[in-house]
């Protein structure tokens, strides 16, 4: 069985979004002749935690565990944090203070002196520990996944000394993502951010990213035919059907972080209209938001007056997920509300899509998302700021929720999207890279 040496700063225990890619694709990497050799860091600052994810981890799988120096337990205590209190990931706000001198500080020092994140500290040590090991156990192919895009460095460093083959993959964008304009960066900084992607991205063998528009920012940035494998679902389609439950109340769900881009303003407006037209008493209506939810978002739904109709859970651990979808009858997707909405493809959209579940996806109707959600006809996407197409969207899901004719659908057109297919796909792109 061939090697490939993956290395990654989310592993089990960290929950969230950021480990799925990883630790699936290694899942099924060895039916398609890799073994999957795993580095990552021990005892990291996981923005939240899943042990049930540890359930997934390949047999086959070698993972080496070494121990990482984050600034977080200082940055805690410049914040008067807990100590056990978790950083939350992408700036979410679950409190009611506003950010203050103190965080704003914080946020400059990340951006200008933990080049490219606060991972930074990891690489030099990662690279002197895994030149010796690969001297002993060497591979025949590497991938790096980002964000953090330290792992990246650390890949970038090892081809220059192996020259093993490696796959520079992007979950998210570098320099385009989202918040990158809120790092308040000098231009020092930001010209150092662009001179070390463009170090990845023109020195990887091959570069991979989990969407189209992004593969395009990457390929303005340097990078040469990026090749484009999406996140994907892994649980059978039978399992939501087996458990759905058909109740009076019409209830929409949104599982997953909601942070304040990605708060849909004009559709709690639209709600809110809703509710007013038919009466606050009588609509059976519920609106469930899993995950964590920046204090933002509740200050919306708060200003709209429908705090009665939404219900805020926190996080739940990923085996719990496909019950949650059963028990909706209409699944949520909010895309951040930024420049680069068009290329956004959470990894929740397909589990969504595998569920059956009607999905209302709320941004770009040109976008990533969109095109998925119209190529598998699993879904609805609006425009941000499009109310009135909204509400009657909502209303005739509604209606036919009330004539149970909201149903649990297999397509066919999903399953290209599972995990066991994916990792076929990126098995097969390895094979060619070492041939």
């Amino acid at each position: 069985m061939k090697r490939v040496l993956i290395i990654t700063y989310y592993w089990p225990p960290s929950g969230g979004s950021g480990v799925q890619r990883w630790l699936k694709m290694s899942k099924y990497l060895p039916e398609n002749g890799w073994q999957p050799v795993i580095y990552t860091a021990d005892d990291a600052e996981y923005p939240v935690e899943d042990k049930s994810l540890e359930n997934d981890v390949a047999p086959e799988a070698e993972v080496i565990r070494r121990p990482i120096v984050e600034p977080y337990t200082i940055y805690k205590k410049f914040l008067g944090m807990k100590k056990g209190e978790k950083v939350k990931a992408g700036f979410i706000n679950e409190g009611a203070k506003k950010s203050g001198w103190k965080e704003n500080l914080s946020v400059w020092l990340r951006g200008n002196f933990f080049i490219p994140d606060a991972r930074c500290w990891w690489i030099k040590p990662s690279v002197k520990y895994l030149t010796n090991y690969l001297k002993e156990h060497p591979v025949d192919a590497m991938i790096s996944t980002g964000p953090p895009h330290s792992m990246h460095l650390i890949a970038r460093a090892l081809h220059k000394k192996f020259n093993i083959p490696w796959v520079a993959d992007f979950r998210d964008p570098w320099t385009d993502i989202d918040f990158y304009k809120d790092l308040r960066l000098t231009r020092c900084a930001d010209r150092k951010h662009h001179r070390l992607e463009r170090g990845v991205l023109t020195e990887a063998t091959k570069v991979v990213t989990i969407g189209w528009d992004c593969a395009k920012g990457l390929e303005n940035h340097g990078a040469k035919d990026v090749a484009v494998i999406t996140n994907g679902y892994d649980f059978d389609n039978s399992m939501q059907s087996n458990c759905q439950n058909h109740t009076s109340t019409f209830t929409m769900s949104h599982i997953g972080i909601v942070g304040a881009n990605r708060n849909p303003e004009m559709f709690w407006s639209a709600i809110s209209d809703i509710v007013e037209t038919h009466g606050r008493a009588s609509l059976p209506i519920r609106i469930r938001l899993i995950g964590q939810v920046d204090n933002s978002v509740i200050g919306s739904i708060k200003c709209h007056n429908i705090e009665n109709y939404v219900e805020i859970t926190p996080y739940i651990p990923h085996n719990q997920v496909v019950e949650e979808q059963a028990k909706s009858d209409v699944l949520l997707l909010f895309v951040n509300n930024t420049p680069n909405a068009k290329g956004i493809l959470t990894g929740k959209i397909f589990e969504y899509m595998a569920s059956g579940r009607p999905i209302l996806c709320i941004g770009p109707e040109d976008g990533d998302s969109a095109r998925i959600l119209n190529e598998t006809q699993t879904g609805i996407t609006v425009d941000f700021n499009d109310k009135e197409k909204m509400k009657a969207i909502i209303l005739d899901m509604m209606q036919k929720h009330q004539d149970n004719q909201l149903v649990t659908k297999h397509n066919e057109a999903v399953e290209q999207y599972s995990r066991r297919n994916l990792t076929q796909k990126y098995a097969e792109l390895l094979n060619g890279l070492i041939q």
